[in-house]
This record gives structure tokens, C-alpha cells and sequence, in this order.
């Protein structure tokens, strides 16, 4: 789990501590792959709007998702919709979950600066990343292995709990009740991902486009053989070309307390939406 920034930490305890300042605390969690966004606008909005703290922690989509249907929190980030069991769960305990749209997400593919490789398509990252699969080694894919650089494919996953996993399953993979191939190295959060293969110089990962940096490459994907294969950018991702990306949700239980509304409104609004693109988040639009 993330550690909360010093300053949505310092003004949620600051909520606990000062009673008399009739402050609205908002219970803000789940998605990793939103977390440094959701801490962004925590922090942005906190200084615009007074009154207000936003306590914001992580976990992965499910955590917030169980905080949804527990009816624990304000806000669950969700890099992916509820399933209907989900929101069947929910209304057994008299909690309907509501659906907001606050932005996109590009999973981008990384390997390590260094890998030669200069494209991928959907089937041959289904054929890296499948139980069984026939692509295990880099020469497979017509790369010629470096120095300090093994032959075999090292794969970083995410956790099961994750929506980023679960939509890398459905959308690369192909479905549901597909496995990854066993020996994927697990990761916690989105920059641990991006860390490991930093440090890996076989690895190929998957992860947000917002943990970018400048150890790690951006593979172009394809989303057939022949075809053009795209980067991923914010424009690719608003223009539909680049193939795997999907919407960021937050999730109230009911219609939202009016705080938590006039925080989603901003949100969405151009002030919040900047927000997202200052943190390298596709928005709701181009602005």
C-alpha cells in the first residue's frame, strides 16, 4: 500500500485533531494506478476550497471497491467498472454504488531502456503473457540480447487485486478465465512495476502511462500484425488509436453527500482536468 503525501496525511489528522473547525473529512481509496492523480487533485483542491480535507490511500481498485460496498468510504477509485456481484453485494447491504467518469488511463508496456525492441502486437503480448504461452524468449521476437541482458522474457504482473490485472487479463489476454503464465513477478502498485523493470534489463511490464520515466522504454502496440503500432500517449489514448486503454472511475455508495458532489463537479470541471494532465492522466477531454 502507497504512503499518503505529507499534506492530505497532515490535513486528515488535522480533522481528527481540530473538532471545532467543522472541516468535511472525504474518505478517498482504492486504485493504484490513480493514486498519484487522486493525491494530485486531494492537494489541489484542499488549497482552493476551504473546509475541506481529502484523505487519500490506496491499495488497488478492490479495496476501494470493498469500501464501496461496506459502505465505508466517500470515494473508491476504480481502474475498472464493478462486476455484478459487486454491485449485487452492495445492495445486500442497502448500498447502491454509483458510477462517476473522472478520466482515461493508457497501460502502457515497459521494458528497460536499453532492450532494443521497437514494437509489440496484442498477440505476441498475449503469447508473452498466457499460461502456455510461445513467446518465452527475447530472440523470439527478433531481438538481438545485449550486454548484461538475459535471452529469457522476465514478466512483471500486477497483483490479483488490481484493476489494471484484471483489465490487462481481458483486454490483452483475451478473457476472464485466461491465466498469466506462471513465474510473473507480482507487483504491489503501478511504480513498483515500472521500478522492477528499471532494474531488470530482460523484464517487460506493464503499468500506468503516468509512471513514465526516463530508465524505462514505451513500447508501440499493435493491435494486429501489419497494422500500425501506436505509442502511448494522452492524445493516443483520447484519438482511440493506442489499443489498450480504458476509463478511470470513482464510485460513491448512493447519490453523493453534497461535499463529495461539489468535489466530483470540480473534478470534472477544466480546473480538475488539468489537474490530470499535469500528472501525465488522459482527461475527460481535450482542453
Amino acid at each position: 500500500m502507497k504512503t499518503i503525501p505529507i499534506a492530505v496525511l497532515t490535513s486528515a489528522l488535522a480533522f481528527v485533531a481540530c473538532t471545532k473547525s467543522n472541516r468535511t473529512l472525504i474518505q478517498n481509496a482504492g486504485s493504484d494506478t490513480m493514486l498519484e492523480v487522486a493525491q494530485a487533485l486531494a492537494e489541489t483542491y484542499g488549497k482552493e476550497v476551504s473546509g475541506v480535507s481529502i484523505a487519500v490511500k490506496g491499495g488497488g481498485s478492490q479495496v476501494g471497491i470493498s469500501g464501496i460496498i461496506d459502505g465505508t468510504i466517500d470515494l473508491a477509485n476504480s481502474s475498472r467498472k464493478l462486476k455484478p456481484e459487486e454491485v449485487e453485494a452492495a445492495r445486500k447491504k442497502n448500498h447502491e454504488p454509483v458510477e462517476h467518469h473522472v478520466g482515461y488511463d493508457g497501460i502502457a508496456i515497459y521494458v528497460h531502456k536499453e532492450n532494443p525492441i521497437t514494437s509489440l502486437t496484442i498477440e505476441q503480448l498475449k503469447q508473452i503473457y498466457m499460461d502456455n504461452g510461445k513467446l518465452t524468449k527475447w530472440s523470439q521476437l527478433g531481438v538481438t540480447v545485449t550486454a548484461g541482458m538475459s535471452d529469457e522474457i522476465i514478466l512483471i504482473s500486477r497483483q490479483s487485486n488490481s484493476g489494471t490485472y484484471e483489465y490487462f487479463r481481458e483486454s490483452v489476454l483475451g478473457d476472464k478465465k485466461t491465466n498469466f503464465r506462471l513465474g510473473t513477478r507480482d507487483m504491489n502498485g503501478s511504480k513498483d512495476v515500472v521500478d522492477l523493470v528499471t532494474k531488470t534489463r530482460s523484464a517487460i511490464g506493464y503499468s500506468g502511462l503516468a509512471y513514465a520515466n526516463a530508465e524505462v522504454k514505451l513500447i508501440p502496440v499493435a493491435k494486429k500484425d501489419g497494422e500500425k503500432a501506436i505509442l502511448p500517449t494522452i492524445d493516443s489514448v483520447l484519438d482511440k488509436s493506442y489499443p489498450i486503454a480504458r476509463p478511470l472511475f470513482m464510485y460513491t455508495v448512493g447519490q453523493p453527500k453534497p461535499a463529495v458532489q461539489q468535489y466530483l463537479d470540480w473534478i470534472k470541471s477544466d480546473a480538475g482536468q488539468r489537474v490530470l494532465v499535469a500528472n501525465h492522466y488522459p482527461p475527460l477531454r481535450k482542453l
